[in-house]
């Protein structure tokens, strides 16, 4: 059985975490700052499920609708329970994932814990190291 690069590999560690009750404007800056375009929501306890809050989300909840950035929450928005890719995905099936479950970005989860997440970009980028 050959090697192969896992979801793991490609996975960018930059993870940001933000309280659910923080405003939407309050998650505009964080992804600002940190340079990402998906935040993680605080659990409130080990049982809850991971959250996941992305550019997209906040485009369609708060823009669109023509809401302002501060009276709208993250908790309001974002996306529970997060699909999370297994670190140990070969990433050939990596953008098939993202695709079938129309999501831009995904959170890489090994043994329960959130290890980085990857989008479109990663899958690309790794496409064209392979060719």
């Amino acid at each position: 059985m050959g090697t192969y690069k896992k979801a793991k590999d490609i996975a960018t560690n930059k993870l940001y975490f933000i309280d659910g009750l923080s405003s939407a404007r309050e998650a505009v800056q964080l992804m600002k700052e940190k340079e990402v375009q998906a935040l993680f929501i605080k659990k409130r306890n080990e049982e809850d499920a991971n959250g996941i809050i992305t550019l997209t989300d906040i485009i369609k909840g708060v823009i669109i609708p023509d809401k302002t950035l501060d009276e709208v929450s993250v908790y309001e928005i974002m996306t529970k329970p997060a699909l999370s890719i297994s670190a140990n995905l070969n990433v050939r099936y990596v953008p098939r994932f993202l695709a079938n479950f129309n999501v831009k970005v995904a959170p890489v989860e090994e043994n329960g814990e959130l290890i980085g997440f990857i989008d479109y970009k990663q899958c690309v980028y790794t496409y064209l190291e392979n060719e």
